[in-house]
């Protein structure tokens, strides 16, 4: 958990709100995960951010792969390969917890 902690999270460390998700905290969300977000780890989390602002739900697994298979450098078995590379903890586990989405009961993999 974050040291001195104003956000409200579950005891996974999913945060409670959404809306109090901010860069700086997907940084510290990622530190405690020995993660260091790169361009790319970027690139997919405000795509998320920007689905759940249009949809008002996390985006599941299979658009954020459709998504980078957009972006016309990957077929879909390497987006979802380079998803796994840059969350290597998986989607739900890493990328939806940093993108400060609540926890999901039940998740798709796509």
């Amino acid at each position: 958990m974050l040291t001195a902690d104003p956000l409200r999270r579950d005891s996974e460390g999913y945060l409670f709100d959404p809306e109090q998700w901010s860069e700086t905290v997907a940084e510290a969300m990622a530190r405690e995960a020995d993660l260091t977000l790169s361009d790319d780890h970027w690139n997919v989390l405000r795509f998320m951010r920007r689905h759940l602002a249009s949809e008002g739900v996390a985006p599941d697994v299979r658009h954020v792969v459709d998504f980078l298979v957009a972006q016309g450098e990957l077929d879909k078995k390497r987006a979802k390969e380079h998803l796994f590379k840059l969350f290597p903890y998986g989607y739900m586990q890493q990328a939806c917890k940093i993108a400060g989405f609540q926890r999901p009961r039940a998740w798709s993999t796509g």
